[in-house]
């Protein structure tokens, strides 16, 4: 028996002892696992997107220039209405009063000019016989002059009261449709600073447009004729599409943030559009068909140190794709002092990727990228091909198994125990 366990020692303490030498040979033959990803070809689309409000392409607020009640309203809320439909009217007791006393007032200034004339009349035929000095004359002129300007005014005030009286009266200024009621009958309504909105009237809802805040970052992308998609949240699966037709230089600042307002024509036929609701816009700035692509995580890979230190980097990279490089023109790789030289390298023009030669160590590829999407970017030069592999990051294979070791849930071998 004590044989027997023995033998189950000495095989374990030799499997425990195979696991461990394969584990460190592992770890230092293969110390990073890198995950790659393949070169392709496809169309990519470059977008700006942004949020906005949906407005119609009119909106006339309809007020009233005289003070007085609300007597009647003749339209509500969604009322369609024509240019000069009454859609109102002030209550008219006082205004009709006014005018009564204008037309009075002018009555009276018109006799009082007919007397000065008559006046005036008789004073020149004394003054031509004598019978009446200069000032006597002087005096009917300046009374007859008088009396006409009175007239005049008193005809100005009888007027303006018949305006107003007419202002009482509210119309539609446009064809549209009425999308705010703000009064109700019976209330009164004061013009003494400005006008009172009753109404506010869009001209045609089947044409609206979206006032979009684009950040100042992405603005310099947008131009006047970009095609426009959105969705809002009454259609959550459905696609609205417009045009931008025109970008606002006044800048809207909120809190430090600097934003333009872009605005976006959308057709709006089957009126499933509101005013007031919030659109989410995306604005195709730029599309490409067919082109070279890689993953736009490819861009972010750099070495660490640590792949450095294993020796995981090419001593000597032929950059066939860099600027000024011939064909198997080598270049001698930095040290890892100058590392950061590496990922810097002609990057006012140029970016860098890196892909694994065929000893598996990276070396890096200088390529001119164009749009992206966010997930591919496109490669408008450099020593790619559809197919190649793009290094978008890295494992730490010998990290990880230093963990799992420690891993207090782990599997262990053990010997024998006791019986």
């Amino acid at each position: 028996m004590k044989r027997r366990t023995v033998i189950i020692a000495v095989l374990a303490v030799a499997i425990l002892a195979a696991v461990g030498a394969f584990l460190i040979s592992n770890s230092k033959s293969k110390p990073f696992e890198f995950r790659t990803q393949k070169v392709t070809r496809g169309p990519i689309s470059s977008v700006v997107t942004a949020t906005g409000t949906l407005n119609a392409l009119i909106t006339v607020q309809v007020g009233t220039q005289v003070s007085g009640t609300i007597s009647k309203l003749y339209v509500d809320f969604n009322s369609k209405v024509h240019k000069g439909q009454i859609i109102a009217q002030l209550d008219t007791t006082f205004l009709s009063a006014s005018v009564q006393q204008a037309e009075a007032n002018l009555e009276k200034a018109k006799a009082q000019f007919n007397d000065a004339k008559r006046t005036l009349a008789r004073m020149k035929s004394l003054f031509d016989k004598n019978l009446a000095s200069q000032a006597d004359l002087d005096a009917s002129t300046t009374a007859y002059e008088t009396a006409a300007a009175t007239m005049k005014q008193a005809q100005a005030q009888l007027d303006g009261a018949r305006i107003n009286l007419q202002y009482a009266t509210i119309r539609a200024p446009i064809d549209g449709v009425v999308i705010s009621r703000n009064v109700d009958v019976g209330q009164t309504v004061a013009a003494s600073l400005q006008a009172p909105t009753i109404f506010t009237i869009a001209n045609d809802l089947t044409k609206m447009q979206v006032q979009a805040s684009v950040d100042e970052a992405d603005i310099g992308q947008v131009k006047v004729g970009m095609p426009v998609t959105f969705t809002v949240d009454a259609y959550p699966n459905e696609v609205f599409r417009g045009e931008v037709s025109q970008i606002r230089l006044a800048p809207v600042i909120v809190q430090n943030v600097v934003n333009y307002t872009v605005i976006i024509d959308v057709p709006n036929r089957e009126m499933k559009l509101m005013p007031g609701m919030t659109a989410n816009v995306t604005i195709l700035t730029a599309h490409r068909d067919d082109v070279l692509r890689i993953p736009a995580l490819a861009l972010h890979f750099r070495p660490s140190q640590e792949m450095i230190d294993a020796g995981l980097i090419s001593d000597t990279l032929k950059l066939a794709g860099r600027p000024g490089m011939r064909g198997g023109q080598a270049a001698q790789f930095p040290s890892p002092d100058s590392r950061s030289a590496v990922s810097a390298g002609h990057r006012s023009a140029f970016s860098v990727v890196w892909v694994l030669d065929a000893r598996g160590k990276l070396k890096p590829v200088f390529v001119k990228t164009g749009i992206t999407d966010g997930t591919y970017t496109e490669v408008a030069e450099g020593n790619l091909q559809v197919g190649d592999e793009v290094v978008l990051g890295a494992i730490d294979v010998a990290a990880n198994t230093q963990r799992t070791q420690n891993n207090p849930f782990a599997p262990r071998f053990g010997g024998g125990g006791r019986r």
